[in-house]
C-alpha cells in the first residue's frame, strides 16, 4: 500500500474548536454504525465538549497531533504521559490514546505514520514501553496494532453511554 505523504504539526490551544470538530466526526464515523445511537449520543455529550477539550489541550503531560496533507486535517493522535495516562500513570510509559484518520483519507499509510510518530517520540522521551485501548469489536484495529509488535495484556471496561464494552490493553516494549 503506498503510502500518502503527511506532515504532523502540534497541535496547539488555538486549534481546540477544529481538534473537537474532528474527532467528533471520526468517532461517529467508526463507531456510530456498530452502536445504539441513543448510547453515541450520551457519550458524545461528555466526550466531545469544549470544555473537555480545552483541559486536555492545557494539560503538560498531554499531546495532540495532527496529520495534514497540504492544509487539510486528515487525522489526529493523541499522547499521554505521566498523570495524564487513562490508566497505570507509569512514568516508563506512554500512552497512545487516540489514532483516528477521516474516512476520506484510509488505507493511505496515514495511520501507520501517526503510530511510527508516537513510536518515535516515545523512543526519543526514552520510555520503556507504549500502550493504547482497543475495543475488543474493532478487528482491523486489532489487527494493525498486533502488524506493529503490539500485544494484548490486560482489558477494562469502557462505557458508551450504557453500554459496557470492553477495550484490550495492547503494549509494545521500547527496550
Amino acid at each position: 500500500m503506498p503510502s500518502t505523504t503527511i506532515t504532523i504539526v502540534k497541535a496547539e490551544m488555538t486549534d481546540a474548536a477544529v481538534l473537537l470538530e474532528f474527532s467528533e466526526t471520526t468517532f461517529f464515523h467508526f463507531f456510530g454504525p456498530l452502536n445504539d445511537a441513543a448510547n453515541m449520543e450520551a457519550y458524545a455529550s461528555v466526550a466531545f465538549t469544549s470544555q473537555k477539550m480545552l483541559s486536555e489541550l492545557i494539560n503538560p503531560d498531554s499531546e495532540f497531533y495532527f496529520a495534514m496533507i497540504g492544509e487539510e486535517i486528515a487525522g489526529y493522535l493523541k499522547l499521554n504521559f505521566n498523570d495524564a495516562q487513562t490508566e497505570f500513570q507509569d512514568p516508563a510509559a506512554m500512552e497512545v490514546e487516540r489514532i483516528y484518520v477521516s474516512k476520506d483519507h484510509q488505507r493511505k499509510g496515514i495511520g501507520q505514520q501517526l503510530l511510527d510518530f508516537a513510536i518515535a517520540t516515545a523512543t526519543n522521551k526514552n520510555f520503556n514501553y507504549v500502550w493504547l485501548g482497543v475495543w475488543e469489536n474493532n478487528h482491523n484495529a486489532l489487527a494493525f496494532y498486533r502488524h506493529n509488535g503490539f500485544e494484548v495484556f490486560s482489558s477494562h471496561e469502557f462505557l458508551l453511554g450504557d453500554d459496557k464494552q470492553t477495550d484490550l490493553l495492547m503494549k509494545k516494549s521500547l527496550n
